[in-house]
């Protein structure tokens, strides 16, 4: 009797993980395609936190499978129909490079950005209102006067600032479009020359500060990319003793200046809302595009001694981080 017993129960513990692997077969599949090697330390925290607000736990009620382009965005056309062979409930793109590879191989997965720059000139959405197609999200920058904003702050900490070059990705469209259509209107109305220089690869990135250096400027101003968001921009700004200004506070926590733009952490936070709605039915087209809410103002004082420049009080005090 014991020894049926026995076999019984190692008969069940045999078939314990092959019941695991099918419960977990039949949850909802989240398909992730990031543009960098890894979510980070916020990023990837505040994502899982986004899902927990709505009962979804990794491993528990919803699977997630990741690639990663490593800011490599060749490959990620390559990994966005990996992801989409998976046939997966709904799919997650970081970035905007990322959101137009799975926006190309699907038309018909649901799909959710986290951080587009500028959806709509991009071509993804057809307004932030009403998305259209099978794809909606988060807006990581605002149109129209955002750049005049950040350079405005950064003139604050150098006030003799009137040529402050711009460090672009030519293979981001959204780079494209704010050189194409806000940047003039920003030189002209500030009377500032703006000269742009472009890196398309980490291999580029030496060259590239060896033309701003060409150019003389008194600032600089680098523009959100994945492949820009590394700490030897921040280390060669200081090295070239440029004030460079960014609109991710990754940017002054390797080394950079100042940073003013959206909290990236809280449009991740935010893509469990939409998550949450297409997993219950709703469409991606009747989502529409939300904008960042939450902007924070970094500055990273070591930098500034470094550079033998004053902060202003004022400017201090409206920090929303100040790194010492």
């Amino acid at each position: 009797m014991r020894r049926r017993e026995f076999i019984a129960a190692l008969g069940g513990a045999a078939m314990w993980p092959i019941s695991v692997r099918a419960q977990q077969q039949n949850m909802p599949l989240i398909g992730f395609l990031h543009e960098g090697s890894t979510l980070g330390q916020g990023g990837g925290p505040a994502f899982h936190a986004g899902l927990k607000e709505f009962g979804l736990v990794e491993g528990q009620n919803v699977r997630i499978e990741y690639r990663w382009a490593e800011a490599q965005y060749d490959r990620l056309p390559a990994l966005a129909a990996e992801l989409v062979s998976l046939k997966p409930d709904v799919l997650v793109g970081t970035g905007s490079a990322a959101a137009t590879a799975l926006k190309k191989a699907t038309a018909s997965i649901p799909t959710v950005f986290l951080s587009v720059g500028d959806p709509v000139g991009q071509g993804l959405v057809e307004s932030l209102s009403r998305p259209g197609g099978n794809i909606t999200g988060l807006a990581v920058y605002v149109p129209g006067n955002f750049v005049a904003k950040l350079i405005e702050t950064l003139r604050e900490a150098v006030p003799h600032a009137s040529k402050i070059a711009i460090l672009i990705n030519p293979g981001n469209q959204a780079h494209a479009h704010i050189v194409a259509d806000e940047l003039p209107r920003v030189a002209e109305s500030m009377r500032l020359a703006l000269p742009v220089v472009g890196a398309r690869s980490s291999d580029d990135i030496e060259l590239a500060f060896a033309a701003i250096a060409a150019h003389k400027p008194d600032a600089m101003l680098v523009f959100a990319d994945t492949m820009l968001n590394r700490s030897r921009v921040a280390e060669l700004t200081v090295e070239h003793r440029l004030p460079a200004a960014h609109m991710f506070r990754l940017f002054p926590n390797n080394g950079g200046l100042m940073s003013y733009g959206a909290d990236v952490n809280d449009l991740f936070r935010r893509g469990g809302y939409f998550i949450d709605r297409i997993l219950k039915g709703t469409k991606p087209a009747d989502l529409p595009v939300q904008r960042p809410t939450k902007f924070e103002l970094v500055i990273n004082l070591k930098t500034a001694k470094a550079l033998d420049i004053v902060v202003p009080p004022a400017l201090l005090a409206r920090a929303d981080a100040v790194i010492e």
